[in-house]
Protein backbone atom coordinates (compact mmCIF):
# COMPACT_ATOMS: atom_id res chain seq x y z
CA UNK A 1 0.00 0.00 0.00
CA UNK A 2 1.66 3.18 -1.19
CA UNK A 3 0.87 6.58 0.29
CA UNK A 4 -0.68 9.11 -2.06
CA UNK A 5 -1.46 6.58 -4.79
CA UNK A 6 -4.16 4.10 -5.64
CA UNK A 7 -2.16 0.89 -5.84
CA UNK A 8 -4.10 -1.55 -8.02
CA UNK A 9 -2.77 -4.77 -6.57
CA UNK A 10 -6.26 -6.25 -6.50
CA UNK A 11 -7.98 -7.67 -9.54
CA UNK A 12 -10.91 -5.79 -11.03
CA UNK A 13 -14.44 -6.57 -9.88
CA UNK A 14 -15.65 -9.95 -11.07
CA UNK A 15 -12.35 -11.79 -10.78
CA UNK A 16 -10.26 -12.90 -7.89
CA UNK A 17 -6.71 -12.07 -7.06
CA UNK A 18 -3.30 -12.41 -8.62
CA UNK A 19 -0.19 -14.76 -8.52
CA UNK A 20 3.17 -16.11 -9.93
CA UNK A 21 3.98 -19.61 -11.15
CA UNK A 22 5.23 -21.81 -8.33
CA UNK A 23 3.84 -24.94 -9.96
CA UNK A 24 2.85 -28.24 -8.38
CA UNK A 25 6.41 -28.99 -7.20
CA UNK A 26 6.17 -26.11 -4.71
CA UNK A 27 3.76 -28.27 -2.73
CA UNK A 28 4.84 -31.28 -0.72
CA UNK A 29 1.94 -33.72 -0.58
CA UNK A 30 2.21 -36.42 2.07
CA UNK A 31 -1.40 -37.70 2.02
CA UNK A 32 -2.65 -40.75 0.12
CA UNK A 33 -2.21 -39.42 -3.40
CA UNK A 34 -1.80 -42.93 -4.77
CA UNK A 35 -5.39 -43.91 -4.00
CA UNK A 36 -6.63 -45.36 -7.29
CA UNK A 37 -10.09 -43.86 -6.78
CA UNK A 38 -8.56 -40.42 -7.28
CA UNK A 39 -7.47 -41.26 -10.81
CA UNK A 40 -10.90 -40.69 -12.30
CA UNK A 41 -11.83 -37.83 -14.55
CA UNK A 42 -14.17 -35.24 -13.08
CA UNK A 43 -16.42 -32.75 -14.78
CA UNK A 44 -15.27 -29.41 -13.42
CA UNK A 45 -16.91 -26.01 -13.90
CA UNK A 46 -14.55 -23.08 -13.35
CA UNK A 47 -16.09 -19.63 -12.87
CA UNK A 48 -14.09 -16.40 -13.12
CA UNK A 49 -11.58 -17.87 -15.57
CA UNK A 50 -10.16 -14.47 -16.62
CA UNK A 51 -8.97 -13.39 -13.18
CA UNK A 52 -5.49 -14.03 -11.94
CA UNK A 53 -6.50 -17.02 -9.83
CA UNK A 54 -8.88 -18.21 -12.54
CA UNK A 55 -6.10 -18.07 -15.12
CA UNK A 56 -3.88 -20.28 -12.97
CA UNK A 57 -6.78 -22.62 -12.22
CA UNK A 58 -7.21 -23.31 -15.93
CA UNK A 59 -3.68 -24.72 -15.81
CA UNK A 60 -3.84 -26.63 -12.53
CA UNK A 61 -7.32 -28.13 -12.97
CA UNK A 62 -6.51 -29.51 -16.43
CA UNK A 63 -4.86 -32.55 -14.84
CA UNK A 64 -7.89 -33.31 -12.65
CA UNK A 65 -10.64 -33.63 -15.23
CA UNK A 66 -12.67 -32.11 -18.02
CA UNK A 67 -12.76 -28.37 -17.35
CA UNK A 68 -15.41 -25.98 -18.62
CA UNK A 69 -14.22 -22.44 -17.88
CA UNK A 70 -16.56 -19.45 -17.94
CA UNK A 71 -16.21 -15.74 -17.32
CA UNK A 72 -18.63 -12.83 -17.02
CA UNK A 73 -18.82 -12.37 -20.79
CA UNK A 74 -19.52 -15.98 -21.80
CA UNK A 75 -22.24 -17.30 -19.52
CA UNK A 76 -20.62 -16.86 -16.12
CA UNK A 77 -22.08 -13.47 -15.19
CA UNK A 78 -22.84 -13.35 -11.46
CA UNK A 79 -25.16 -10.38 -11.98
CA UNK A 80 -27.38 -12.67 -14.11
CA UNK A 81 -27.86 -15.61 -11.78
CA UNK A 82 -30.70 -17.22 -13.73
CA UNK A 83 -28.52 -17.52 -16.83
CA UNK A 84 -25.57 -18.75 -14.79
CA UNK A 85 -27.63 -21.40 -13.01
CA UNK A 86 -29.03 -22.59 -16.33
CA UNK A 87 -25.45 -23.21 -17.50
CA UNK A 88 -24.66 -25.07 -14.28
CA UNK A 89 -27.74 -27.25 -14.64
CA UNK A 90 -26.95 -28.03 -18.27
CA UNK A 91 -23.33 -28.96 -17.50
CA UNK A 92 -24.13 -30.89 -14.30
CA UNK A 93 -20.52 -30.71 -13.04
CA UNK A 94 -19.16 -32.81 -10.21
CA UNK A 95 -17.03 -29.90 -9.01
CA UNK A 96 -17.72 -26.15 -9.19
CA UNK A 97 -14.72 -23.87 -8.59
CA UNK A 98 -15.75 -20.26 -8.04
CA UNK A 99 -12.89 -17.81 -8.51
CA UNK A 100 -15.25 -14.94 -9.39
CA UNK A 101 -15.51 -12.13 -6.85
CA UNK A 102 -15.97 -8.41 -6.41
CA UNK A 103 -12.50 -7.63 -5.06
CA UNK A 104 -12.33 -3.86 -5.65
CA UNK A 105 -12.24 -3.20 -1.92
CA UNK A 106 -12.64 0.57 -1.97
CA UNK A 107 -15.15 0.59 -4.83
CA UNK A 108 -17.34 -1.85 -2.93
CA UNK A 109 -18.03 0.86 -0.35
CA UNK A 110 -19.93 2.85 -3.00
CA UNK A 111 -21.60 -0.14 -4.70
CA UNK A 112 -22.59 -2.51 -1.88
CA UNK A 113 -25.47 -4.08 -3.79
CA UNK A 114 -23.20 -5.18 -6.63
CA UNK A 115 -20.58 -6.45 -4.20
CA UNK A 116 -23.24 -8.44 -2.33
CA UNK A 117 -24.65 -9.92 -5.54
CA UNK A 118 -21.25 -11.16 -6.70
CA UNK A 119 -19.77 -12.14 -3.33
CA UNK A 120 -22.81 -13.52 -1.50
CA UNK A 121 -26.16 -13.77 -3.30
CA UNK A 122 -25.05 -15.64 -6.41
CA UNK A 123 -22.59 -17.90 -4.53
CA UNK A 124 -25.50 -18.82 -2.24
CA UNK A 125 -27.52 -19.92 -5.28
CA UNK A 126 -24.54 -21.85 -6.61
CA UNK A 127 -24.30 -23.65 -3.28
CA UNK A 128 -27.96 -24.67 -3.43
CA UNK A 129 -27.44 -26.00 -6.95
CA UNK A 130 -24.28 -27.81 -5.88
CA UNK A 131 -26.26 -29.49 -3.11
CA UNK A 132 -28.93 -30.58 -5.62
CA UNK A 133 -26.29 -31.98 -7.98
CA UNK A 134 -24.20 -33.60 -5.26
CA UNK A 135 -21.27 -31.47 -6.47
CA UNK A 136 -18.33 -30.10 -4.51
CA UNK A 137 -18.20 -26.29 -4.42
CA UNK A 138 -14.81 -24.58 -4.04
CA UNK A 139 -15.05 -20.93 -3.04
CA UNK A 140 -12.41 -18.33 -2.14
CA UNK A 141 -12.70 -15.93 0.77
CA UNK A 142 -10.45 -13.43 2.49
CA UNK A 143 -8.64 -12.19 5.57
CA UNK A 144 -11.02 -9.20 5.38
CA UNK A 145 -13.68 -11.22 7.22
CA UNK A 146 -11.63 -10.46 10.37
CA UNK A 147 -11.12 -7.11 12.08
CA UNK A 148 -7.31 -7.37 12.08
CA UNK A 149 -6.89 -6.75 15.79
CA UNK A 150 -4.09 -8.29 17.83
CA UNK A 151 -0.86 -9.79 16.58
CA UNK A 152 -1.56 -13.52 16.49
CA UNK A 153 -2.35 -15.72 13.50
CA UNK A 154 -6.07 -16.49 13.44
CA UNK A 155 -7.33 -20.00 12.86
CA UNK A 156 -10.54 -20.96 11.08
CA UNK A 157 -12.61 -20.90 14.28
CA UNK A 158 -11.72 -17.31 15.19
CA UNK A 159 -14.76 -14.99 15.35
CA UNK A 160 -15.27 -12.84 12.28
CA UNK A 161 -15.78 -9.07 12.43
CA UNK A 162 -15.35 -7.50 8.97
CA UNK A 163 -14.51 -3.80 8.72
CA UNK A 164 -15.63 -3.14 5.13
CA UNK A 165 -18.41 -3.89 2.65
CA UNK A 166 -16.05 -6.23 0.87
CA UNK A 167 -15.38 -8.15 4.08
CA UNK A 168 -19.06 -8.19 5.07
CA UNK A 169 -20.20 -9.56 1.71
CA UNK A 170 -17.47 -12.22 1.63
CA UNK A 171 -18.50 -13.32 5.13
CA UNK A 172 -22.13 -13.49 3.98
CA UNK A 173 -21.07 -15.68 1.07
CA UNK A 174 -19.24 -18.04 3.40
CA UNK A 175 -22.25 -18.31 5.71
CA UNK A 176 -24.64 -19.02 2.85
CA UNK A 177 -22.45 -21.79 1.44
CA UNK A 178 -22.16 -23.49 4.81
CA UNK A 179 -25.90 -23.14 5.43
CA UNK A 180 -26.76 -24.78 2.10
CA UNK A 181 -25.45 -28.14 3.24
CA UNK A 182 -23.44 -28.67 0.05
CA UNK A 183 -20.03 -30.28 0.14
CA UNK A 184 -17.63 -27.36 0.03
CA UNK A 185 -14.10 -26.07 0.41
CA UNK A 186 -13.89 -22.41 1.44
CA UNK A 187 -10.32 -21.13 1.15
CA UNK A 188 -9.54 -17.87 2.94
CA UNK A 189 -6.47 -16.17 1.53
CA UNK A 190 -4.71 -12.79 1.55
CA UNK A 191 -2.49 -10.40 -0.42
CA UNK A 192 -2.96 -12.31 -3.69
CA UNK A 193 -0.67 -11.48 -6.61
CA UNK A 194 0.35 -12.82 -10.03
CA UNK A 195 2.88 -12.22 -12.76
CA UNK A 196 -0.06 -11.76 -15.13
CA UNK A 197 -1.82 -8.43 -14.82
CA UNK A 198 -1.17 -5.60 -12.39
CA UNK A 199 0.19 -6.14 -8.91
CA UNK A 200 1.83 -4.34 -5.99
CA UNK A 201 5.35 -5.40 -6.98
CA UNK A 202 5.01 -4.02 -10.51
CA UNK A 203 3.74 -0.71 -9.13
CA UNK A 204 6.66 -0.49 -6.69
CA UNK A 205 9.18 -1.18 -9.44
CA UNK A 206 7.71 1.46 -11.72
CA UNK A 207 7.72 4.08 -8.99
CA UNK A 208 11.17 3.08 -7.77
CA UNK A 209 12.49 3.82 -11.26
CA UNK A 210 10.79 7.25 -11.33
CA UNK A 211 11.00 8.69 -7.82
CA UNK A 212 13.61 9.74 -5.28
CA UNK A 213 11.47 8.68 -2.33
CA UNK A 214 8.65 6.23 -1.63
CA UNK A 215 6.43 6.03 1.45
CA UNK A 216 4.84 2.64 2.06
CA UNK A 217 2.55 1.39 4.81
CA UNK A 218 4.39 -0.63 7.45
CA UNK A 219 1.74 -1.56 10.04
CA UNK A 220 -0.36 -4.00 8.00
CA UNK A 221 0.98 -7.54 8.38
CA UNK A 222 0.23 -10.48 6.09
CA UNK A 223 1.62 -13.04 3.66
CA UNK A 224 1.80 -12.31 -0.10
CA UNK A 225 0.23 -15.37 -1.74
CA UNK A 226 0.64 -16.34 -5.36
CA UNK A 227 -2.36 -17.19 -7.53
CA UNK A 228 -0.44 -20.19 -8.82
CA UNK A 229 0.03 -21.48 -5.27
CA UNK A 230 -3.71 -21.12 -4.64
CA UNK A 231 -4.48 -22.93 -7.90
CA UNK A 232 -2.16 -25.81 -7.07
CA UNK A 233 -3.57 -26.08 -3.55
CA UNK A 234 -7.09 -26.12 -4.98
CA UNK A 235 -6.40 -29.04 -7.29
CA UNK A 236 -4.78 -31.11 -4.52
CA UNK A 237 -7.55 -30.30 -2.07
CA UNK A 238 -10.56 -30.86 -4.29
CA UNK A 239 -9.29 -34.27 -5.37
CA UNK A 240 -8.76 -35.23 -1.74
CA UNK A 241 -12.17 -33.88 -0.69
CA UNK A 242 -13.92 -35.75 -3.51
CA UNK A 243 -12.34 -38.97 -2.25
CA UNK A 244 -13.01 -38.12 1.40
CA UNK A 245 -15.96 -35.76 1.99
CA UNK A 246 -14.97 -35.46 5.65
CA UNK A 247 -12.27 -33.04 4.45
CA UNK A 248 -14.94 -30.49 3.48
CA UNK A 249 -14.86 -27.21 5.36
CA UNK A 250 -13.18 -23.84 5.71
CA UNK A 251 -9.40 -23.50 5.46
CA UNK A 252 -6.82 -20.74 5.58
CA UNK A 253 -4.63 -20.84 2.47
CA UNK A 254 -1.72 -18.40 2.44
CA UNK A 255 2.01 -18.64 1.82
CA UNK A 256 4.38 -19.21 4.73
CA UNK A 257 5.99 -16.42 6.73
CA UNK A 258 4.81 -12.84 7.12
CA UNK A 259 5.77 -9.31 6.15
CA UNK A 260 4.35 -5.80 5.84
CA UNK A 261 3.83 -3.67 2.73
CA UNK A 262 6.96 -1.61 3.43
CA UNK A 263 9.25 -4.61 3.80
CA UNK A 264 7.55 -6.27 0.84
CA UNK A 265 8.32 -3.19 -1.29
CA UNK A 266 11.96 -3.13 -0.13
CA UNK A 267 12.33 -6.84 -0.91
CA UNK A 268 10.98 -6.33 -4.44
CA UNK A 269 13.11 -3.24 -5.14
CA UNK A 270 16.35 -4.76 -3.85
CA UNK A 271 15.76 -7.96 -5.82
CA UNK A 272 15.36 -5.88 -8.99
CA UNK A 273 18.43 -3.81 -8.15
CA UNK A 274 20.52 -6.98 -7.80
CA UNK A 275 19.24 -8.08 -11.20
CA UNK A 276 20.70 -4.93 -12.73
CA UNK A 277 17.42 -3.07 -13.22
CA UNK A 278 17.43 0.72 -13.20
CA UNK A 279 16.28 1.86 -9.75
CA UNK A 280 16.28 5.56 -8.88
CA UNK A 281 15.19 5.48 -5.26
CA UNK A 282 17.94 4.87 -2.71
CA UNK A 283 17.43 2.03 -0.21
CA UNK A 284 17.14 4.46 2.71
CA UNK A 285 14.46 6.47 0.89
CA UNK A 286 11.85 3.70 0.94
CA UNK A 287 10.21 5.01 4.08
CA UNK A 288 7.69 3.32 6.42
CA UNK A 289 4.42 5.06 7.29
CA UNK A 290 1.35 4.05 9.33
CA UNK A 291 -2.01 3.21 7.77
CA UNK A 292 -3.39 6.42 9.27
CA UNK A 293 -1.20 8.41 6.86
CA UNK A 294 -2.92 6.81 3.86
CA UNK A 295 -6.73 6.98 4.33
CA UNK A 296 -8.90 4.88 2.02
CA UNK A 297 -12.69 4.47 1.67
CA UNK A 298 -12.52 0.90 3.02
CA UNK A 299 -10.81 0.17 6.30
CA UNK A 300 -8.05 -2.46 6.07
CA UNK A 301 -7.24 -5.05 8.73
CA UNK A 302 -3.85 -4.40 10.31
CA UNK A 303 -3.28 -8.02 11.22
CA UNK A 304 -3.89 -10.39 8.30
CA UNK A 305 -1.95 -13.30 9.78
CA UNK A 306 -3.79 -16.58 9.07
CA UNK A 307 -2.83 -19.91 10.58
CA UNK A 308 -2.61 -22.69 7.98
CA UNK A 309 -2.02 -25.51 10.48
CA UNK A 310 -5.40 -27.11 9.75
CA UNK A 311 -4.83 -27.20 5.99
CA UNK A 312 -1.29 -28.54 6.29
CA UNK A 313 -2.25 -31.23 8.79
CA UNK A 314 -5.43 -32.47 7.11
CA UNK A 315 -4.10 -32.47 3.54
CA UNK A 316 -0.44 -33.28 4.19
CA UNK A 317 0.77 -30.19 2.34
CA UNK A 318 3.65 -27.82 2.99
CA UNK A 319 3.17 -24.13 2.20
CA UNK A 320 6.31 -22.41 0.85
CA UNK A 321 7.60 -19.11 2.25
CA UNK A 322 6.14 -16.02 0.58
CA UNK A 323 9.59 -14.89 -0.63
CA UNK A 324 9.93 -18.02 -2.76
CA UNK A 325 6.82 -17.19 -4.77
CA UNK A 326 7.59 -13.49 -5.06
CA UNK A 327 11.11 -14.20 -6.32
CA UNK A 328 9.70 -16.49 -8.99
CA UNK A 329 7.15 -13.87 -10.02
CA UNK A 330 9.86 -11.19 -10.18
CA UNK A 331 12.06 -13.45 -12.30
CA UNK A 332 9.18 -13.75 -14.77
CA UNK A 333 8.42 -10.03 -15.04
CA UNK A 334 11.91 -8.49 -14.90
Amino acid sequence: MLAGLTVKHIARAGRLGSGPALGPNALSCAAGVANAEWITEMKILLLGKGGQVGWELQRSLAVAGEVTALDFDDGGDFTKPDELLARVQALAPQVIVNSAAHTAVDKAESEPDLARQINATTPALLAIEAKRLGALLVHYSTDYVFDGSGSHARDEEAPIAPLSIYGVTKAEGEDAIRASGCQHLILRTSWVYAARGGNFAKTMLRLAAERDQLKVIADQIGAPTGADLLADLTTHMLRAARANPALSGTYHAVAGGETNWHDYARFVIEFARKQGKSIKVAPDQVLPIPTSDYPTPAKRPLNSRLSTAKLQQRFGLRLPHWQQGVERMLTEIL
